[in-house]
């Protein structure tokens, strides 16, 4: 029986890591889900003198879309956000890193999905988000809590297997 040790170890591993071929890393859940969103005050881009807290949205459900002006792939949400939200709940954008000044302009071209979008010029809110990547999006609740935590472009079809069900069952 003891000869056989290493061959049980050896399937064992080779069991996990075929499982794990099959895994999304999106899907790697956040530690933060179900924890305080992290407060913070930034200006609100294209508004001088305008700040923007989560504080300020308490009693209410909604999305915090972190992006940035050069994600290309954030610009092509940007697109589908208002179209997909259609004023079911507000949206508000962290812009992560915007160190060419790129984000008012872009946003007064193109138009905004957003209630409002503030300036993570030196990205430390984003990280306290713990973002690696954008765009990701982070559903609170009326408490301030993070309930979900999305990696990747909000797409139709995520937002109809992801958000529409759970800002459903939040806002009822």
């Amino acid at each position: 029986m003891r000869r056989w040790g290493p061959l049980w170890l050896f399937a064992a591993v080779a069991a996990f890591l075929y499982v794990g071929l099959y895994l999304n890393p999106k899907e790697v859940p956040s530690p933060l889900v179900g924890r305080p969103a992290p407060d913070f005050t930034l200006p609100v881009i294209g508004q001088p003198g305008e700040t923007f807290s989560p504080s300020e949205v308490r009693g209410k459900v909604w999305l915090l879309n972190i992006w940035a002006p050069w994600c290309s792939v954030c610009l092509e949400e940007h697109k589908h956000l208002p179209r997909l939200v259609d004023g079911r709940v507000p949206i508000y954008g962290l812009t992560w890193k915007d160190l060419d000044r790129e984000a008012a302009p872009l946003l007064a071209r193109n138009g905004s999905p957003y209630v409002a979008a503030v300036d993570d010029r030196d990205g430390r809110i984003a990280l306290r988000y713990g973002v690696t990547v954008t765009p990701e999006t982070f559903v609170i609740d009326r408490h301030g809590m993070i309930r979900m935590k999305h990696v990747g472009p909000v797409t139709p079809a995520v937002w109809t297997r992801k958000f529409e069900p759970l800002l459903k069952a939040l806002q009822s």
